[in-house]
């Protein structure tokens, strides 16, 4: 398989360098377990969503649904970057993946917040 998106590499990198970064001490010992996946995708809002002055126009859409990236593609990118012993052994091990996508508000800058929960 091939990854037609240049970016998905680069991103899957970035998540599983954070995410090493970011594992408690003796999250080693839960490698096994069954994860439960929170993620939030936070994406900037287009130019033609604001005004020439910065505000943001009465017509510009509540929820990311433009062509921004489906989010069981974008789940899958932090699924694998999460796994091979980075988080969890492997896919099968997660029980529960809760995501969605919305646009930044002013104090925000585009990410994915992403909560593990290995559970007992």
């Amino acid at each position: 398989m091939v990854e037609s998106s240049k970016r998905c590499r680069p991103w899957r990198q970035d998540v599983r360098i954070t995410a090493l970064e970011a594992r408690p001490e003796g999250w080693t010992d839960l490698l096994d377990k069954p994860i439960f996946i929170s993620v939030t995708f936070v994406f900037a809002r287009p130019k033609n969503h604001f005004r020439t002055n910065g505000e943001l126009k009465p017509s510009a859409p509540d929820h990311c649904t433009a062509r921004i990236g489906d989010v069981d593609k974008l789940s899958r990118s932090i699924l694998d970057s999460c796994a091979d012993g980075v988080l969890y052994a492997a896919d099968e091990q997660v029980i529960s993946l809760i995501a969605h996508k919305r646009y930044a508000n002013t104090r925000e800058q585009p990410c994915a917040i992403i909560t593990v929960t290995a559970l007992p």
